[in-house]
């Protein structure tokens, strides 16, 4: 039985230069670790909701783009098409409309350099076009201070409240679309501009911090960092045998942040945020800190302080992915997890199982196990004004 023609089509834009990332060659083209940017970008693109994909890519690398596009979709080849970029963005996404197939009537624009964006992105973008008709983007909050400067003088603070940091992908009904590129008369920032300019309306949906988009060789590290894979640790005669270790990690944070409340690596609507340099999730910087104790390696201070710009406004699974890297780097593999929240509030029983699978899988499949207490009304939990997470971790020696 022949596979009916998807509905959506995915333009993936890879024809950049890459002239900040200093690497020489097309950004896409540039490794993070065995893969590329673009396999990368493409498999969390084919990992998401059946769709056309169109690979944008630069004249004269239009071969090596479809070998990376056929890697990553396996058997689902047939999906998969590359077209040759222009010297802009728009022109080259213009390029990538041209190959949509005639069936599709949603259009996702996403741009390669995003190449760690989860698959759960592109189904809230999709299910925001279904659901309203306008376009939509996935969009961060703004955490920092803003101010307007004008030569060297703080001019006045801007209102981060309506501000938001835009992601791809970006949909739109693909008529509307087209109409609005056929209309364009200058180059706009992204397609989300180009559509609103045109008199259409833009939905905003949750974005993902692994949505950054790899531009400086600082955010190529810390994509490398995210992704590093876990290298066997060097076993020698002279070196006694590694048994398993334990460490314990706590963690407590106040509420007081901005935005909504982060924890157990999900977020809680309706609950006020806790207050700290990432997001506040005191569940997984408790486990962060039960591992890199258990390895020797530290604490969450020394891997992700206050000094890590990058790790601002974080979330769990940031944090954890770079923490079990940290581990394979040394040698060590992740047996189990068990932690503790101590909290008025949320009510974690009704998310307990979800907690668990979502800290799991950013650990690799590790098994995590939660627990919660309100503390009987008892200290500065029990009067809710912060939580408190303790946990422990057994790591065995990485086979």
């Amino acid at each position: 039985m022949v596979a009916p023609v998807p509905r959506i089509a995915v333009i993936v834009v890879a024809a950049g230069s890459g002239t900040r990332l200093g690497e020489g060659v097309p950004k896409a083209f540039v490794g993070i670790d065995g893969h590329s940017i673009l396999r990368h970008a493409l498999e969390g693109v084919l990992a998401g909701p059946r769709a056309q994909v169109v690979v944008v890519a630069p004249a004269g690398r239009e071969g090596e783009a479809l070998t990376e596009a056929y890697a990553a979709a396996g058997d689902r080849r047939d999906l998969v098409s590359v077209v040759t970029g222009s010297d802009t963005r728009q022109r080259s996404v213009a390029a990538g409309l041209g190959g949509v197939w005639a069936d599709v009537e949603i259009v996702l624009v996403h741009d390669a350099a995003r190449a760690l964006t989860p698959p759960d992105v592109f189904e809230r973008v999709i299910r925001a076009i279904d659901e309203t008709g306008w376009g939509a983007i996935p969009a961060l909050p703004v955490v920092d201070t803003i101010k307007r400067i004008g030569e060297g003088e703080v001019l006045g603070v801007v209102d981060r409240a309506e501000l938001g940091a835009a992601q791809t992908p970006q949909g739109f009904r693909r008529d509307v679309l087209v109409a609005a590129y056929a209309a364009a008369d200058r180059e706009f920032t992204d397609d989300a501009a180009l559509v609103a300019a045109a008199g259409h309306r833009v939905a905003a949906v949750e974005g993902d911090a692994r949505g950054f988009k790899i531009t400086t060789p600082a955010d190529l590290e810390r994509a490398r960092a995210l992704v590093a894979p876990s290298r066997p640790h060097p076993v020698t005669l002279d070196r006694a045998a590694r048994g398993p270790r334990v460490g314990v990690g706590t963690d407590v944070h106040a509420f007081g942040g901005e935005g909504e409340l982060w924890l157990a690596g999900l977020a809680w609507p309706g609950e006020p945020a806790l207050s700290g340099h990432s997001d506040g999730d005191a569940v997984a910087h408790a486990i962060v800190d039960a591992l890199l104790s258990g390895a020797g390696l530290g604490d969450i201070g020394t891997h992700f302080g206050t000094d890590r710009p990058e790790y601002s406004g974080a979330h769990a699974g940031v944090f954890l992915a770079r923490t079990r890297a940290l581990l394979g780097e040394a040698g060590w593999a992740i047996s189990n997890v068990s932690v503790q929240v101590q909290a008025a509030r949320p009510r974690f029983a009704a998310r307990r199982r979800e907690a668990e699978t979502a800290l799991s899988d950013a650990l690799g499949g590790a098994p995590v196990s939660v627990s919660a207490t309100t503390t009987d009304g008892l200290g500065f939990t029990g009067r809710a004004e912060g939580v408190a997470a303790f946990a422990v971790a057994q790591l065995v020696p990485a086979s």
